[in-house]
């Protein structure tokens, strides 16, 4: 059994009004992760990501590619 993680991540690009919202809800459920995401008024998107390591860190380099429409251009972890 592998170890639980928790990691909270900000986006920064092009990352709102381009479904990356929606787009890691989606991959969060499919990796089987708990957790939230948000869009922030500054701009970013925030998440607050939990589950195993090794499906947190899946996700963590989803993060930083998003959906195709998003530009991604750093992620804070």
């Amino acid at each position: 059994m592998s170890e639980a993680a928790c990691r909270r991540l900000r986006i920064h690009g092009l990352v709102q009004g381009v479904g990356f919202r929606y787009s890691l809800h989606r991959e969060a459920v499919r990796l089987g992760l708990a957790g939230w995401v948000r869009n922030r008024r500054d701009g970013t998107v925030e998440a607050v990501v939990a589950g195993p390591a090794p499906a947190v860190e899946a996700l963590v380099a989803w993060a930083h590619r998003g959906p195709p429409s998003a530009r991604v251009d750093r992620v804070e972890v």
